[in-house]
């Protein structure tokens, strides 16, 4: 079974919107153990949208266009749908109903152009789930199927969980369970994570299950993502844990969170648990660390606050660190000192370095400086972060953060290897 992914809409020729869609898309079909050899964008011109929904339909065995299902004269899906199936539109009442019933629930008053979307192609069938108000469509053509959904994520999301993915399996006869296990790790470059596990990578190929891949995904570190199938799910849960124990085996504590664990949940709960509190003086970082920090602890259980002490004049008067001191190892420690002070918590964190001197010091440009204030004891890691402003930003983060979670979870001070 192969499914190709077209994906409608001017917006994402033009650069306007990044289609994260068609990638989601295709990390379920893997998932689900369909082939996805070919995905496509297209504008919203009607012509076009059908020559790309036929060139599909002619090296695919199903197809997913992905946008154009709206109430506005440029969403034409619908039509272009219609046209490659070679019939006629009608309009489903009970569709037009559910989304004037959504407008009035909202105490607003559905405009005429909505009832667009209840017109289905003839033949065409309605996907249940639907989320908002633009339905989703399946529609047989021939031996084949072609899907229709919106291009809205969480819409889209709900219709490829809830009904394409197992129909596509149905079609397709698979009865195996495929799953992934993604550990999140930190201190190695993508590059290295590769050569350590090069044995063991090359080991699994012979068998082609398990299956190994890496990901760099900046401030949400490099993921190394283990992939099974098997018969089951105990099977492949089985498969999976015994991988995940061989990786760890090997990266230790590299490997600092899974799934959908990110460097500050792991650094938070490793909190809650000790029943400490945390607070940060950002200048590198720029209040990047506060608002992701926040985010997971809204009720400011574990992170007491931050301050963006941008200006030399804040951290003199705020924090009572002279305003030149800004930059330098010396200054990572006053400002972690000082903003645990300041916020009466038992953990400072501080960000500064080359950057934030207002200038470009050669091969230094990303030297960064890394404080922690914990009691009496200030710790300041020194780390050369790679790419322009905003990378060093982000990556300023999540290393001080894993800098502290390895204080806290080996009880020592483990410095952080290569970027």
């Amino acid at each position: 079974m192969r499914c190709e992914v077209v994906a409608i809409g001017t917006e994402l020729l033009l650069g306007q919107i990044i289609d994260t869609n068609s990638s989601w898309i295709g990390e379920q079909l893997a998932m689900a153990g369909i082939d996805s050899h070919f995905q496509t964008k297209v504008g919203d011109n009607l012509q076009r949208i059908i020559g790309s929904i036929e060139l599909a339909l002619s090296r695919s065995d199903a197809v997913i266009c992905c946008g154009g299902l709206g109430p506005t004269q440029d969403d034409i899906t619908r039509e272009a749908i219609a046209s490659v199936m070679g019939v006629g539109m009608e309009r489903h009442d009970d569709i037009a109903a559910r989304i004037r019933h959504i407008f009035e629930s909202r105490g607003r008053v559905m405009a005429d152009n909505n009832l667009r979307q209840a017109d289905v192609p003839i033949g065409a069938s309605t996907i249940p789930d639907q989320p908002g108000t633009a339905p989703g469509l399946i529609c047989p053509i021939g031996d084949k199927v072609l899907y229709a959904v919106p291009g809205v994520p969480y819409e889209m999301h709900a219709m490829m969980n809830g009904t394409i993915l197992p129909d596509l399996k149905r079609r397709a006869g698979l009865s195996s369970v495929i799953a992934s296990r993604t550990l999140r790790t930190w201190g190695h470059s993508e590059s290295r994570l590769a050569e350590l596990l090069a044995p063991h990578i090359d080991a699994l190929e012979a068998s082609g299950n398990p299956t190994i891949a890496f990901l760099a995904s900046g401030i949400e570190g490099i993921k190394v993502r283990i992939t099974a199938k098997a018969a089951d799910e105990a099977g492949v849960a089985a498969l999976i844990a015994e991988e995940e124990a061989r990786v760890r085996e090997v990266l230790g504590h590299y490997v600092f969170g899974i799934d959908d664990q990110t460097m500050e949940s792991v650094v938070l709960d490793h909190l809650r648990k000790r029943g400490e509190t945390l607070a940060i003086a950002e200048v590198t970082s720029g209040g990047i660390a506060s608002q992701r920090l926040s985010a997971l602890d809204g009720d400011g259980v574990v992170f007491r606050g931050g301050l963006v002490a941008s200006a030399g004049s804040v951290r003199e008067r705020v924090l009572g660190v002279p305003a030149a001191k800004v930059g330098t190892r010396e200054a990572a420690a006053a400002l972690a000192s000082a903003v645990r002070a300041h916020f009466g918590t038992d953990i400072g964190l501080a960000t500064t370095g080359e950057h934030d001197l207002g200038r470009i010091a050669g091969t230094n440009a990303g030297t960064t400086y890394l404080g922690i204030a914990i009691g009496d004891e200030v710790k300041v890691e020194e780390v050369r972060l790679p790419g322009d402003r905003k990378r060093v930003r982000e990556f300023s983060v999540i290393s001080l953060l894993n800098s502290l979670r390895l204080r806290l979870e080996l009880d020592s001070w483990a410095p952080q290897r290569d970027f």
